[in-house]
């Protein structure tokens, strides 16, 4: 049986092309082959001078290394040349555009990067005195409150690090609420619906509650039928992601969350998706109670930055007087962070400290930059976005949804490749030989060989026009017969497919140096 998930990762191995010639170095013009960095490195050589230390006495006992560390040491332009190399390896927002869907993966605007660079927000510490620290918390402040506005909400915990630290945060707060009203005991279901963000269930069950499965129907979208019908005096919230992970809305949500409520559950909504309707619509008036907010995905911080990321957190007026410490408060001597809140129903802390701040600034950059009218533009450009792929692609890639509007992204299934002996993962691999990150592959769950795309509204007409003509070439050669061309790619990448499978089950942790081989010397003719 032909095993299209792994093959030789080497360019050649498989490629089945007319090679002229191999180069000694294995370089192919500017793409360079780069070994790892131990086959680089000598171990016996820095790239700076250090000096021998002084007579010590070691205080580590029985954990003194017993043999050399074996670091690989390279010069300054070495080290400089391999890491730059990798660089250029990388597929990344500003190389080109980045379909994955529920990811939000849109332009960070170096404005943001220049702000979170100046003196005295680049440089603070968390643990100097709240005197010194007024802007930063000044800005924290500001920050929660555009937050809060945006979502219609009453209150905001700015601590969590990211989206699944955020729902923690907030589930947490329902939890908080339901004991504080005696039924910690007998509410301990969470319902969760089928297209779901994984992290959604994996929180609830996180801390202690049993996840309720609830449906989709035919439209990709939850029935209030179906809510009413699992809701009873055992549960404790709904977990809901609107728009959902089919890139749909949510219409019938008001009905759902006066359902829950009138149940006695609180309301969880999944803000991954908030950049489809910021400006547009607020959570808070749909009847939401909590919601985490993905800086990187809304309001363009990167993925990670340097640090982790940042996962806000805003609560109703129900939830408010459950939200974590710390938190930032303003009288007329400034600004101050309250570190315990004596007397209050607060859950706790989540953090040592007060969130990421560098991913504050970028976010609060983007906000002010934008101004309100700017946001709901964003929204509306990344939904006309969504909807022009989905228009241009639906004749030819098959989809569930794709008959109806879409709101931030768009889902086709693999129906439109049957009988090509392609599949998915073949035609997504093949999108990295046209130059472009493939979309999301099989998810949601919901969805058979989904492909689900997310273009956010950072990329231009002709970006958008590029990038769909490519993949309507690489449809209608799929349909032609030419199923090499995709059960072999990618052709063209540093390296070839490789086998996840293999790798998953035995993975090689350490690199091991490899044997000497002797090679005799050839005399000159």
């Amino acid at each position: 049986m032909l095993n299209n998930q792994g093959r030789p990762t080497q360019p050649e191995a498989a490629s089945g092309e007319t090679i002229a010639h191999k180069t000694f170095t294995g370089n192919r013009g500017l793409q360079t082959h780069e070994p790892l960095i131990f086959e680089t490195g000598r171990n016996d050589v820095t790239g700076v001078d250090i000096d021998e230390p002084e007579e010590f006495t070691p205080r580590l006992g029985a954990m003194l290394r017993k043999a050399t560390i074996d670091l690989p040491g390279l010069s300054e332009p070495e080290a400089m040349r391999h890491y730059v190399r990798l660089s250029q390896k990388n597929y990344a927002i500003d190389a080109g555009l980045y379909p994955l869907g529920s990811c939000t993966m849109k332009h960070n605007p170096r404005l943001n990067e220049k702000m979170a660079r100046l003196p005295g927000l680049s440089d603070i510490h968390p643990l100097q005195p709240q005197s010194t620290v007024q802007g930063a918390l000044a800005l924290i402040d500001e920050l929660a409150n555009w937050l809060m506005e945006i979502t219609g909400t009453h209150a905001v915990a700015m601590s969590p690090k990211a989206g699944a630290h955020g729902e923690t945060c907030g589930m947490m707060a329902i939890k908080a609420a339901i004991e504080a009203r005696g039924e910690g005991a007998t509410r301990n279901v969470v319902l969760v619906p089928e297209s779901a963000h994984g992290t959604n269930p994996a929180t609830a069950a996180l801390i202690g509650y049993s996840v309720r499965s609830i449906r989709a129907d035919a439209s990709g979208t939850v029935r209030v039928a179906d809510v009413k019908a699992a809701l009873g005096p055992d549960v404790a919230a709904i977990m809901l992601t609107n728009p959902n992970t089919c890139g749909l809305f949510e219409k019938d949500i008001v009905e759902i969350a006066e359902a829950v409520h009138e149940a006695g559950g609180y309301f969880y909504c999944d803000g991954a998706n908030l950049n489809a309707i910021m400006g547009k619509v607020r959570p808070g008036d749909l009847g939401i109670d909590a919601m985490h907010i993905n800086l990187h995905k809304t309001f363009s911080t990167p993925h990670g930055g340097g640090g982790p990321g940042a996962g806000p957190v805003v609560l109703s007026q129900a939830l408010a007087p459950f939200a974590p410490v710390p938190f930032v408060a303003k009288d007329e001597g400034g600004h101050s962070l309250i570190e315990h809140a004596e007397g209050s129903q607060s859950f706790g802390r989540m953090t040592a400290f007060h969130g990421q701040m560098g991913m504050f600034v970028r976010a609060l950059t983007y906000m002010l930059s934008h101004g309100g009218d700017g946001l709901r533009q964003a929204s509306e450009d990344a939904v006309l976005s969504a909807n022009y792929i989905r228009a241009c692609l639906k004749d030819i890639m098959s989809g569930p949804f794709v008959e109806q509007p879409c709101m931030h992204e768009v889902v086709f299934d693999d129906a439109w490749l049957k009988g090509t002996g392609v599949t998915t993962l073949d035609f997504a691999k093949a999108m990295i030989d046209e130059g472009y990150h493939p979309m999301t592959m099989y998810f949601p769950l919901v969805v058979h060989g989904a492909m689900l795309i997310e273009p956010t509204e950072s990329e231009s007409l002709a970006s958008l026009d590029l990038f769909i003509m490519t993949l309507r070439d690489m449809a209608f050669r799929a349909r032609r017969g030419e199923a090499e061309r995709f059960t072999q790619a990618p052709y063209f990448a540093p390296m070839r497919r490789l086998d996840e499978t293999r790798a998953a089950r035995q993975p090689v942790l350490r690199w091991t140096k490899p044997e000497t081989v002797q090679v005799e010397a050839v005399a000159a003719e």
